[in-house]
């Protein structure tokens, strides 16, 4: 099993999601090698050392990660108030609709997630493409998702910083909500380049 605190730079202080000490990482493991058990016992330890930030995505262990953390944060009775918790979207499956960054994935994926995790919403969803399309069809794609109350916030994954600064710009431009936060690689060199660009 692995555990890594991860960086997740904050664009800016205007989102209003309150997050204590660092992102419990590697949800990726519920399902591959955690049980509902072992993942309630982890997310538990978490809570009690001040993490309230959980990471997840689509494409961890094909969504059962998805499905195992909903349930234990479930069965552990915590309010959903108490915790911040993202997903990321961009390989669903194997349809030709279940992958990428399009209007239609991105709602219908931001759905599904939702279903596995049980919850009526998720804070912050991660567009995570090491390439995505022109940062111009980005704000306006994860419109409909924060309209509909499916998430509160969005961010990039893995995205250059002149690919960030132009989705930010183009969101404001159009007055839509940018992308607030970036979750570069967890590998030293990706996050290491990451840094180097933001100066």
């Amino acid at each position: 099993m692995s555990f890594i605190s991860t960086l997740t730079a904050t664009m800016d202080g205007k989102e209003g999601v309150e997050k204590e000490g660092f992102e419990g990482k590697e949800s990726g493991n519920f399902g591959n090698q955690l049980d509902v058990k072992e993942a309630k016992a982890l997310l538990q330890c978490c809570r009690d050392h001040g993490v309230n930030f959980f990471d997840n995505g689509e494409v961890y262990a094909h969504g059962r990660a998805e499905e195992i953390m909903g349930q234990a944060i479930r069965e552990l009775g915590w309010k959903r108030s108490d915790v911040v918790v993202s997903t990321k979207i961009l390989r669903g499956g194997r349809g030709p609709n279940d992958k990428g960054l399009s209007r239609k994935h991105i709602v219908e994926g931001t759905k599904v997630s939702l279903k596995r995790l049980d919850m009526d919403y998720v804070d912050v969803i991660y567009a995570a493409a090491p390439t995505p399309p022109p940062p111009s069809r980005k704000p306006s794609a994860h419109e409909p998702r924060h309209r509909q109350g499916l998430g509160l916030l969005w961010g990039t994954g893995e995205w250059s910083a002149r690919q960030i600064t132009k989705a930010r710009a183009v969101a404001h431009r159009l007055d839509l909500l940018g992308p607030i936060v970036e979750r570069p690689s967890t590998a030293k060199a990706t996050t290491m380049k990451v840094l180097v660009e933001a100066h």
